[in-house]
């Protein structure tokens, strides 16, 4: 009769060590709670904007663009060389500056660019402030989509972990009720063990979700830079309930705004651009550049304070800078090709994407809306008629699985809906929609 007694009173002490939808940490024994930081998706896209060191990194590099068309727009530096006499047999003296004795030679030159290099050279550092810019605006766009549908990941993951700590906590309370009925020899052991193991099991489940929000909090706090510590709340303020949002807006308008608005497609028509520059740039190569140069000799020409105007061009006879040419023109063609995969590609993506957005959108708008307060209605009744024995304990659970199950599947369908309209804005590079 004494083990009967142990074993429940080993189960009740059991449950205090757990932690039922609580936000606390376990510090030596102390429990110590988190800071939190409740915020909507524009709050977070505003912190986003001022915070995220890559986005910083990136206007670093526009700004290292910029200086490229300075330093394209410099002219060559002169050129001047001085000479002195080393050693004069006649005055037997080193460095001999002496104004009858001594020699001393000078020349100065200048190199002009010709076929107007350096303004093909303006041109392409000009393209390429441009291409940076591009690529800034498209790691924003893409940093954006990731802060989005992180944020909604954690707003839907959290709601379907608050259905977990709901039902754990009623079954912890159904399983002390359990552990003194036992006690009282009212009920059979194995009625206490199927309550703890179900509590177990949720309790796991629980778990996982929460490394869940834990890993995808962790990517939404870099994104936008605030304390690790911090545990995110994310505060939706819209309803798509019952709303037929991809109605709003066309597919050609989607597509057309994909091929305006999307700047790796932009960036990517900047290459050709740039290719095209660059072959003209190539061609202006194979002109020879001109060095015009004055020079003054003292007393080493056939005259004394002797000075002469030079000027020299080198003869394209074996290199007219071919090769480069080539791949120049070879260079037109793959970027031409590259633009062409990216609209492939784009229309690909944007048909998919489409598509699984309105299956979505019709499933969900499918659903009574009425549907999740009745069920959250029926599972109280539910809990009810068991406590006045109406129902067995494995109709209780069971109603109890179901609920769960019912009620995380609808967060994950929400989830998918709202990710599949976020997809699309990421595709277009428009907000079209939550916004």
């Amino acid at each position: 009769m004494q083990s009967k007694f142990v074993l429940p009173i080993f189960l009740v002490h059991l449950c205090f060590f757990v932690n039922i939808g609580s936000l606390y940490a376990r510090d030596d024994g102390h429990e110590i709670k988190r800071d939190t930081l409740s915020i909507t998706i524009k709050e977070a896209e505003d912190l986003f904007i001022k915070n995220n060191l890559s986005l910083i990194a990136g206007k670093y590099q526009i700004d290292n663009a910029r200086a490229a068309v300075i330093t394209a727009r410099l002219f060559d530096n002169p050129q001047f060389g001085f000479e002195n006499i080393l050693y004069n047999p006649r005055s037997k003296k080193f460095f001999d500056t002496s104004k009858e004795e001594g020699q001393q030679a000078a020349n100065i030159s200048q190199l002009f660019h010709t076929a107007g290099k350096r303004n093909k050279n303006i041109q392409l550092a000009k393209i390429g402030v441009k291409q940076a810019e591009y690529q800034f605006f498209d790691l924003l766009r893409t940093l954006k989509y990731t802060l989005r549908t992180d944020f909604y990941k954690i707003y839907f993951q959290q709601q379907s972990a608050k259905v977990y700590a709901k039902e754990i906590s009623s079954l912890a309370k159904t399983l002390v009720g359990f552990q003194q009925q036992y006690a009282k020899d009212n009920i059979a052991l194995k009625e206490v063990l199927r309550i703890q193991s179900q509590l177990y099991t949720l309790q796991s489940e629980l778990n996982e979700v929460k490394d869940g929000i834990d890993d995808v909090q962790s990517e939404f706090k870099l994104l936008i830079h605030v304390n690790p510590k911090l545990d995110i709340v994310p505060r939706l303020e819209f309803n798509l309930d019952g709303k037929n949002v991809l109605q709003q807006v066309t597919y050609q308008k989607l597509l057309d705004s994909a091929y305006t608005n999307r700047y790796d497609l932009i960036n990517a028509k900047s290459a050709v651009d740039f290719s095209n520059v660059n072959l003209r740039l190539q061609r202006a190569m194979a002109i020879p550049d001109i060095t015009m140069s004055v020079t003054y000799d003292k007393q080493g020409s056939f005259v004394n304070k002797y000075t002469g105007l030079g000027i020299s061009i080198p003869i394209p006879l074996f290199n007219r800078n071919q090769g480069a040419i080539k791949q120049a023109k070879i260079a037109i063609d793959a970027t031409k090709l590259a633009v062409t995969q990216q609209e492939d590609q784009i229309q690909s993506d944007l048909d998919n994407s489409y598509q699984s957005a309105d299956r979505l959108e019709r499933l969900y708008n499918s659903f009574d809306p009425k549907f999740k307060t009745d069920f959250n209605h029926l599972i109280e009744e539910v809990f009810k008629n068991y406590q006045k024995h109406n129902i067995s304990l494995l109709e209780f659970l069971d109603f109890y699985d179901s609920y769960k199950t019912n009620t995380i599947q609808l967060n994950n369908l929400q989830l998918n809906r709202i990710s599949s309209l976020e997809q699309l804005n990421f595709i277009t590079g428009t907000q079209f929609f939550n916004q």
